[in-house]
């Protein structure tokens, strides 16, 4: 294998596993804050105990996806509106906004009152959090047209429609100050969506890279036995 697929491979692996272990400490840090209720960006407000384990699960986030956009630079969209930047770009263009809301965080009760009264740590916070899901939302139908990625097109266009729709029920709850316990799992369940297609999609440019370098090495194989085979007279 060619040690730009081996590193293709590592980074794309490295990334799923790192998102993968972020996932876990916001879902521990959920259950140490206690209760239905609590939003995503509440478990790293400041002052609760799970603030620096939130803190450290969106730089996991950053760091795994990052690596992931770099193992799969080389996928773009098919449809001329998508395909003005890969889904690598996309993807660190998220990844830089929730490096900002890993250092800016909520304060209490965040993201209730993100608007009246008006808070400039809160609302800075938030709006990375949107930007970023947004970004991220805009990889996924990226890949929902890839090149080449039949498995991938299907899986990144089911989830960006399920994280669109229910991270947007999630907002519109939270903005509306409405049955806080449906509007936090929507969020909830929105980010877990979103993390679980970083993890499939490094998952399959690993294989991707795998099975094109064997199909390579057998071609290459295949090409090296009709030349050393003695043409018949």
């Amino acid at each position: 294998m060619s040690r730009g697929a081996v590193a293709d491979v590592v980074a794309s692996i490295l990334g799923a596993a790192l998102v993968t272990v972020a996932l876990v400490l916001i879902l521990v840090a959920r259950v140490e804050y206690g209760g239905s209720s609590v939003y995503v960006s509440e478990l790293g407000a400041t002052g609760v105990p799970t603030a620096r384990m939130f803190e450290v699960a969106l730089l996991f986030i950053v760091a795994g996806g990052s690596s992931v956009a770099f193992a799969g630079r080389d996928i773009r969209s098919r449809l001329l509106v998508l395909a003005a930047w890969t889904p690598s770009v996309s993807i660190w263009i998220s990844c830089g906004f929730f490096l900002v809301a890993s250092q800016v965080t909520c304060k209490y009760e965040c993201p209730l009152p993100t608007l009246s009264p008006f808070d400039a740590q809160d609302f800075t916070h938030i709006t990375c959090a949107v930007i970023a899901f947004l970004a991220a939302c805009w990889a996924m139908l990226q890949c929902s047209f890839a090149e080449h990625h039949r498995i991938l097109r299907r899986f990144s266009l089911t989830m960006a429609i399920a994280v669109g729709v229910i991270s947007g029920l999630g907002g519109i709850l939270s903005l509306a100050r409405f049955d806080t316990d449906i509007g936090a799992n929507a969020e909830l369940t929105a980010t877990t969506l979103a993390i679980a297609w970083v993890v499939v999609y490094g998952i399959v440019i690993a294989a991707g890279r795998i099975r094109g370098q064997r199909r390579d090495e057998s071609g290459d194989i295949r090409s090296s036995s009709r030349l050393a085979s003695p043409t018949s007279t």
